[in-house]
């Protein structure tokens, strides 16, 4: 949906001609087009990607079927006899109603309201379970809370093996923020090598999803060729392997309070030197991490093709011709200028690639995002 109304956008609103519009994205001239043409006809909701599931399915049953169904199950009731969905398809059956499966009316019958279903615990081998065949295949990664002696809260960021569960970092911060996670990672990548995947939760230290951004984090992976994984909203289970990790370092932590940051950071070291080489896992075969993730060949970086970040933002102008904007988990200072203080302007953001566009679509120039500086230029630039 970004992509395409930052494609219609650039027709519309900028002036591009198709031709520029689709060497710029990296898409069909068709499908600028058909973009431009839906979006002339229906506005901007007709951008919206169109479901492909068909409008009718050619074995259901009529409506008048599924009247009869209801009406012999009430008359069942209504004797006190059995009125399941076996019981309602023989007596259709006898009447010479020809009906595709007993299921079809347990359907109808669910569907109309007869059947509530019961909820029924799931037997443990009905599990699906899953573990990285390789060390250093997929790394998990998330932050858990903890306390000091005198109650001060701190925040321990784990990284660890999905394999061989040989936790690869585990540090103590105060308050964690997206440069400690890339810190951190990068640390793991210099002890232990490049991992073919990472698997955490949708912290905002982790990624920024839900602002239809990019961390620096997320960069990283990407500049790596390193696959990234996102586990289901609320949905622990997803990251079990270090979130039971976490629940193993509370215990020992409960026996060794520590009173300051660096005291605990000692016995983090002192939990995890013992965990990794001396207790024995029991998922593993009753096997030490250490030893599970050094009996095996470890699993190569992936040289996954760079994803290219689309992105549209809306701001206006401060009263020093500036606008902000988030980059590499740090908030930029874009120079828009003095002339446009106060006005409404759109941001296109291609990776580091920023058009500065009016509401009336006059291109205001090109800004080239430099990761080192917190004030980024402007290139002033008439439209193609």
């Amino acid at each position: 949906m970004v992509l395409a109304q930052m494609v219609v956008d650039s027709v519309v609103l900028e002036g591009r001609s198709i031709r520029a519009t689709a060497l710029r994205y990296g898409v069909s001239k068709s499908w600028v087009y058909e973009l431009v043409r839906r979006y002339r006809v229906g506005g901007s909701e007709a951008l919206v990607p169109r479901s492909k599931a068909p409008t009718t399915n050619k074995r259901s049953i009529s409506l008048e079927l599924e009247d009869l169904i209801v009406a012999t199950r009430k008359e069942l009731v209504d004797l006190n006899t059995d009125a399941g969905a076996s019981t309602i398809h023989w007596h259709l059956r006898q009447r010479g109603v020809e009906l595709p499966s007993v299921s079809t009316v347990y359907r109808v019958l669910k569907r109309r309201g007869f059947v509530t279903p019961e909820p029924r615990k799931r037997p443990r081998a009905s599990f699906i379970r899953f573990e990285a065949s390789l060390p250093n295949e997929c790394w998990q990664s998330d932050m858990t809370h903890w306390q000091l002696s005198d109650g001060t809260g701190v925040e321990i960021l784990t990284f660890i093996d999905d394999y061989s569960r040989f936790v690869l970092a585990c540090d103590v911060f105060r308050t964690v923020k997206v440069p400690d996670v890339r810190r951190v990672f990068a640390r793991g990548c210099h002890d232990f090598g490049t991992p073919a995947s990472v698997l955490t939760d949708n912290g905002a230290i982790f990624n920024a999803r839900s602002r239809l951004g990019r961390t620096g984090f997320e960069s990283d992976l990407d500049a790596l060729g390193v696959l990234y994984k996102h586990s289901t909203p609320y949905h622990p289970q997803t990251c079990g392997k270090v979130e039971r990790w976490h629940k193993t370092l509370k215990k020992f932590l409960e026996k060794r309070p520590a009173n300051s940051i660096e005291e605990l950071q000692a016995v983090l070291d002192d939990v995890i030197a013992y965990y990794n080489d001396v207790r024995p896992h029991q998922s593993r075969g009753r096997m030490t991490p250490q030893a599970a993730y050094d009996e095996r060949a470890k699993m190569p970086a992936n040289t996954l093709v760079h994803q290219v970040h689309h992105r549209i933002r809306k701001d206006t102008v401060d009263n020093r011709g500036h606008v902000t904007l988030r980059y590499l988990g740090k908030l930029r200072h874009l120079n828009v200028g003095w002339k446009y203080m106060g006005q409404t302007i759109l941001l296109y953001i291609v990776d580091d690639q920023v058009d500065v566009v009016t509401t009336d679509g006059e291109l205001v120039g090109v800004i080239t995002l430099n990761p080192d500086k917190n004030y980024q230029p402007i290139v002033r630039s008439r439209p193609l």
